[in-house]
C-alpha cells in the first residue's frame, strides 16, 4: 500500500516539480550544514552563542539542526517555487537582493527560535529569562549583525549557483564541473528545433523593443514546456530554441508530450498575448534523432557545444517546415523510436534537404 501510494504520488509529480523539489531539498541540507559549521567554528571566542559541554551533546546540535533544517524547507520553497520567477523582469543585482530580504525575513525567525530553544531546553533558562538574553544579544552585542551578514551571503551564494544552473540546465553544470564532456563524447540524442512562424511580419508590427518583450515571452512558454520533460536545452538563437534528449523511446514520448504542452501552453496564454502585443505566437518545429558530438568550448566564456549530422539534419528539418507548410516536421529515425498511429504521421515523402545527397522520409505530426 505505502508502495503504491509513493508510486501515485510520484507519478502526479512533474519533472519540473521533481526538479525543483530535489534543489529545495539540497539547498535546505547544504544551508543546515553551514549553520552547524559556523556554530562550530565560533565555539571558544567569547561570543554570545559560543559553545561549551552543554552545547555539544547530541540533543542540542540535534535540536539545531532539526530547527534549521525545517525551516531552511520552508525558505527554499520559497526560494525555489514562490519567488524564483517573481522579479524575472528585474536587473539580476536588484532581482536577487529583493529574494534574500524576503529569505533573511524568515531567517531571523529561525535564529529567534534556535535561541529561545538553546537558552530554555539547553542551557535551563525560564522562557522570560530566554527572551531577555536574546533581547540583550542583539542590541548590546554584534551577534545579530553577524548573523545577518552570514545569511546574506549564504542566500546570494545560493542565487548565483541556482543562476549558473538554470543557464546550463539541469544536470548540464554538474556534469560540466565534474569534466565529463572536457574529452568529447559521442552520444545518440534526439535533437529538437523550434522556433517563431512569421517573425518578420510580427517584428515590423511590434518595433524592436516590444518584439523582444515578446520573444521573451515566447521562448519563457516554450522552455517551461520542454523542461518540464525533462529537455535539457542547448541553445536560443533569436527566436528559435533547441533542446535535446537522450535518444531512448521514454525520452522520445517525452519529446512528443513536450510539443504537445508547448502548443497547449501558447494557447492557455493566447489571451495575454492578443492583449499585449496583438499576436499569439505560433511555431515550427524540426526534430530528428540520431548521433551527436559534445563537448566543452570556449575559453573566456566556456559551454557545452553539441556538433555533427544529427544538428544540422534537424535544422534542414525545421526549414523544410517552412517550405512545406507544416508545423512539425520529423525524421523517420525518431518516429522509430515513437510509434504512432497512421493519422498521428502523415508521411511526406522523400524531401531533399539542403547539404543531403539524397532525399529522407520526412513526417508531419497531427497535434
Amino acid at each position: 500500500m505505502a508502495l503504491w501510494l509513493a508510486r501515485s504520488v510520484r507519478n502526479r509529480i512533474s519533472a519540473v516539480q521533481s526538479y525543483r523539489l530535489r534543489n529545495v531539498v539540497s539547498i535546505a541540507l547544504m544551508w543546515t550544514v553551514i549553520d552547524i559549521l559556523l556554530k562550530l567554528l565560533v565555539s571558544g571566542r567569547g561570543r554570545p552563542d559560543s559553545l561549551d559541554h552543554r552545547t555539544l551533546t547530541w540533543m542540542a546540535v540535534g535540536l539545531r539542526a532539526g530547527i534549521v533544517f525545517g525551516l531552511s524547507m520552508i525558505m527554499a520553497y520559497i526560494l525555489v517555487f514562490r519567488v524564483r520567477y517573481s522579479f524575472r523582469n528585474h536587473p539580476l543585482l536588484l532581482n536577487w537582493v529583493y529574494k534574500s530580504l524576503i529569505l533573511l525575513s524568515f531567517s531571523l525567525v529561525m535564529n529567534f527560535l534556535v535561541y529561545v530553544t538553546y537558552y530554555h531546553y539547553v542551557w535551563g533558562f525560564t522562557m522570560h529569562h530566554a527572551m531577555n538574553r536574546i533581547v540583550d544579544d542583539s542590541i548590546y552585542t554584534l551577534w545579530l549583525v553577524i548573523k545577518t551578514v552570514q545569511w546574506l551571503i549564504i542566500f546570494i551564494l545560493t542565487q548565483l549557483f541556482l543562476e549558473v544552473n538554470s543557464k546550463y540546465g539541469p544536470g548540464v553544470f554538474r556534469n560540466m564541473i565534474l569534466g565529463r564532456y572536457v574529452k568529447p563524447r559521442k552520444e545518440r540524442r534526439i535533437v529538437i528545433f523550434m522556433d517563431l512562424k512569421n517573425s518578420t511580419p510580427i517584428a515590423e508590427a511590434l518595433g524592436s523593443a516590444r518584439y523582444f518583450d515578446f520573444i521573451r515571452e515566447f521562448i519563457f512558454q516554450i522552455s517551461n514546456a520542454l523542461t518540464e520533460y525533462d529537455a535539457n536545452i542547448y541553445q536560443y538563437v533569436g527566436d528559435e530554441v533547441v533542446a535535446s534528449w537522450k535518444s531512448s523511446k521514454k525520452n522520445a514520448r517525452k519529446c512528443y508530450s513536450a510539443l504537445i504542452d508547448a502548443q497547449r501552453s501558447i494557447q492557455r496564454n493566447g489571451t495575454m498575448f492578443r492583449r499585449l502585443y496583438g499576436f499569439v505566437p505560433e511555431f515550427r518545429v524540426g526534430i530528428h534523432e540520431g548521433e551527436v558530438t559534445i563537448g566543452e568550448i570556449g575559453v573566456v566564456k566556456k559551454d557545452l557545444a553539441m556538433s555533427g549530422d544529427t544538428m544540422n539534419t534537424a535544422a534542414r528539418i525545421r526549414t523544410a517546415s517552412s517550405a512545406l507548410k507544416k508545423k512539425f516536421l520529423v525524421s523517420g529515425t525518431f518516429l522509430e523510436l515513437l510509434p504512432l498511429k497512421p493519422w498521428q504521421a502523415v508521411p511526406i515523402g522523400a524531401i531533399e534537404l539542403k547539404g543531403k545527397s539524397e532525399g529522407m522520409e520526412l513526417y508531419s505530426l497531427r497535434i
